[in-house]
């Protein structure tokens, strides 16, 4: 809200902010002031997209890159720990398909271009987490080694039990008896670890 009125941003606004103003390092990290600024910033515009604005971003490499992070990154800041975080997860992950079946992800350099593909890391669908992982290895030579592990770790996941087990409670879904085991036993970050020391 600026002045009693909704502040809609575009595309370039989204990418220069995510890719040059904010540090790679804040990318990955919970950090409250940056979830705040982004909120601030781009909640009017994500609200938007839910409504199904913004077609015309599709129609461009960097526009579907800025649609991409606005609908699969910025909602797990805007609403960590709730359902919503992960709401708008099949309209990134649809574009991001889209996007990548036309090459429009090699159109932008890396680290940027990881973007298109962390809606299949994200997605609850091995399918998703194989194509995740051989994207990494052959189309991000320069930047992929960093994120190919954690891609690994969300596959690893998935196989075991075909969704991630610490959105249960956001997602108000049951959790097994094994997925509560693996929880308490460290969850993502012990199957992290374990590869890192394979």
């Amino acid at each position: 809200m600026c002045g009693g009125k909704l502040v809609l941003v575009g595309p370039d606004e989204i990418l220069k902010f995510w890719l040059d103003d904010v540090d790679q390092k804040q990318w990955y990290i919970q950090d409250d002031d940056l979830d705040r600024k982004i909120v601030e910033k781009f909640e009017a515009t994500w609200n938007e997209a839910m409504e199904g604005s913004w077609g015309l971003w599709l129609t461009y490499p960097s526009g579907a890159l800025a649609y991409i992070i606005l609908t699969d990154q910025f909602p797990r800041n805007m609403f960590r720990d709730s359902a919503k975080a992960f709401s708008s997860d099949k309209m990134a992950l649809a574009v991001a398909k889209q996007a990548i079946h036309r090459g429009w992800d090699l159109k932008i350099d890396e680290p940027a271009r990881q973007f298109f593909y962390l809606p299949l890391m994200h997605s609850e669908n091995l399918c998703d987490q194989e194509r995740c992982i051989r994207l990494m290895k052959e189309r991000m030579p320069e930047t992929g080694e960093s994120n190919l592990i954690h891609a690994k770790a969300h596959r690893e996941v998935i196989r075991l039990f075909g969704r991630f087990p610490y959105r249960n409670e956001a997602l108000d879904r049951q959790m097994t008896e094994s997925e509560q085991a693996y929880v308490d036993e460290g969850g993502y970050g012990s199957t992290l670890r374990a590869l890192q020391s394979a």
